[in-house]
């Protein structure tokens, strides 16, 4: 049976095992041999993370064309409406891609939410809003490109779910291992 990981990351951390000068590494948080991400999540962007030591396992979770769901809850700027959610929910041309239809509705604040450090800036005069995108890929800086395409620009990302994975009981920099009862994506 493959080992599974499923890893809180908090924001500055890279998605990696080797050093890098200056920044925290997944080697910072998991004590575990020979496990390995599925996937990626921006250094600034926080959530949900699965390490696995299963090739196969890995390919299946990461893969677009596996189409897993992942879900995130994103932070920003102003309040959006209809018309950009539609937008979002359509599918959003980037210039250099066209992103696949999306899940998107408003959300509030989620429960249980923990600070991010650093915090993210607060401009008085313009409030934030949730929202919680759902989506079957995942390329680089794909959401804040879709949020900022829609008008509304990401103050913070966190990935919540992948597949049936969630961050549920997690907190931040923690990792729990995943028995084989829990062992479904």
């Amino acid at each position: 049976m493959p080992r599974v990981l499923l890893f809180n990351k908090p924001c500055g951390v890279l998605c990696q095992f080797s050093p890098s000068a200056g920044k925290r590494t997944l080697k910072d948080f998991i004590p575990v041999a020979d496990v390995y991400p599925a996937g990626r999540l921006d250094a600034d962007s926080e959530g949900l993370v699965v390490l696995t030591d299963d090739g196969k396992l890995q390919h299946a979770i990461s893969d677009p064309k596996m189409k897993l769901l992942k879900t995130y809850w994103v932070q920003v700027d102003g309040e959006p409406d209809e018309a950009a959610l539609r937008r979002l929910r359509s599918g959003v041309d980037l210039g250099d891609f066209v992103t696949r239809p999306a899940g998107a509705r408003r959300i509030d604040q989620p429960s249980g939410l923990w600070e991010r450090i650093p915090p993210i800036r607060v401009r008085k005069s313009l409030p934030a809003s949730w929202i919680e995108l759902e989506l079957q890929e995942g390329k680089n800086r794909q959401i804040r490109r879709m949020t900022a395409a829609a008008g509304h620009h990401t103050l913070r990302l966190i990935r919540s779910r992948i597949g049936s994975w969630s961050l549920d009981g997690i907190q931040t920099g923690q990792f729990r291992l995943i028995d084989q009862q829990q062992f479904r994506i």
